[in-house]
């Protein structure tokens, strides 16, 4: 397991100790369950803008979209 080292701010330090504490964890789990999670959720923020930004997607039109499922103007 790779080592990492990074600085925080104390009441950063002192919050992550509170947590770390209603959790009954180490301060090392608790980062490393934040860090696993931050990175989820980057990479499927990643994959959703991808497809935003792919032009063969096509882009529809919510009036358009709401009216075939409400079927009313």
């Amino acid at each position: 397991m790779t080592q990492i080292t990074a600085r925080v701010s104390d009441s950063l330090a002192e919050s992550l100790d509170a947590a770390a504490a209603r959790l009954k964890r180490s301060r090392a789990e608790v980062i490393r369950q934040a860090l696993e999670n931050y990175v989820e959720d980057f990479d499927d923020l990643s994959v959703a803008v991808e497809r935003l930004r792919d032009p063969s997607d096509p882009v529809l039109d919510w009036d358009e979209v709401r009216r075939g499922l409400v079927g009313s103007d």
